[in-house]
């Protein structure tokens, strides 16, 4: 064993220089660079961290944030499953699941363009070019301006847009754990007079829960630093602005370093707060 650490070292090390020279040192110097000003000059302590949590804008970024927390999270893992289950027994399950999935293929910046044009708003009367709002008219209804209508109206056209890119992602691996349940205990559970929902209910879903742990803590992370998607579709205007559009606002905009450096430290740490508690509870299954 004692002729196997150098060696080990020997691979390991360069794995651990370029992690260490490409994250660890970057983290290190944007916690540093939270308690100095604009400049990164003078020492201005808990300013920037105090703004964050004072300044009527940032807490708007907040709130949307956690709006896109809730509903972005509980859209993508509950469709992904509700698909998982009911493409699992029809004949063209491979080709459903190649057209859900394939948003992810996409940019998330052209993803952003596609939908753009979706919710594209001409004044009633004018001949729409919106997808959305075409049908609405041909309903009979006015076009709305979805972009526009805050607070929750362009939110949620955002989030819809999330959700479309991300639901194939949690498709495929809630339909890789589904298939994985012993379908001899599936079909002991119909023959003692279970129906489909009972089925689900008592035996799919406690096997699924490892893999449904998994996929929302993915979701939550990914949702943290949800940009792309914001900075094309509205930069932030409207209400829309989130933490991470904020960050780049405070950065390249307003030019003030310390502040975005504190944005960056704040969704570090709630990410971190994440993936604690998710290494918690895989310690504990392994425990069992």
């Amino acid at each position: 064993m004692r002729g196997e650490k150098p060696w080990a070292a020997l691979f390991v090390g360069p794995a651990v220089l370029l992690v260490s020279f490409y994250l660890v040192l970057p983290t290190l110097h944007t916690v540093y660079l939270s308690f100095f000003d604009r400049n990164s000059r003078n020492f201005v302590g808990l300013d920037n961290y105090r703004y964050l949590f004072t300044n009527a804008s940032v807490q708007a970024a907040f709130r949307n944030n956690l709006l896109w927390l809730v509903v972005f999270t509980a859209g993508t893992v509950l469709l992904g499953l509700l698909l998982a289950v009911l493409l699992d027994r029809v004949r063209y399950e491979a080709v459903a699941k190649s057209i859900i999935f394939l948003p992810m293929a996409i940019s998330f910046a052209g993803a952003g363009v596609i939908w753009r044009f979706m919710y594209a708003y001409r004044p009633e009367g004018a001949a729409q070019i919106g997808l959305l709002n075409q049908l609405v008219v041909a309903l009979g209804g006015s076009p709305r301006a979805w972009l526009i209508e805050q607070p929750w109206v362009n939110n949620l056209a955002l989030i819809g847009a999330g959700v479309w890119i991300w639901t194939g992602f949690c498709l495929v691996i809630l339909s890789a754990a589904y298939k994985g349940i012993p379908r001899d205990m599936l079909e002991a559970a119909r023959v003692d007079g279970a129906n489909e929902l009972q089925v689900f209910r008592h035996i799919s879903l406690p096997q699924l829960y490892p893999t449904l742990a998994v996929v929302t803590t993915t979701m939550i992370i990914n949702v943290m630093k949800v940009f792309d998607i914001v900075y094309v579709m509205t930069n932030g205007q409207f209400g829309t602005e989130v933490l991470a559009n904020r960050m780049y606002k405070e950065m390249f905009q307003f030019r003030h370093f310390g502040r975005a450096s504190a944005v960056a430290v704040v969704l570090l740490a709630v990410a971190t707060v994440v993936m604690v508690i998710n290494i918690r509870r895989f310690r504990e299954e392994e425990g069992r």
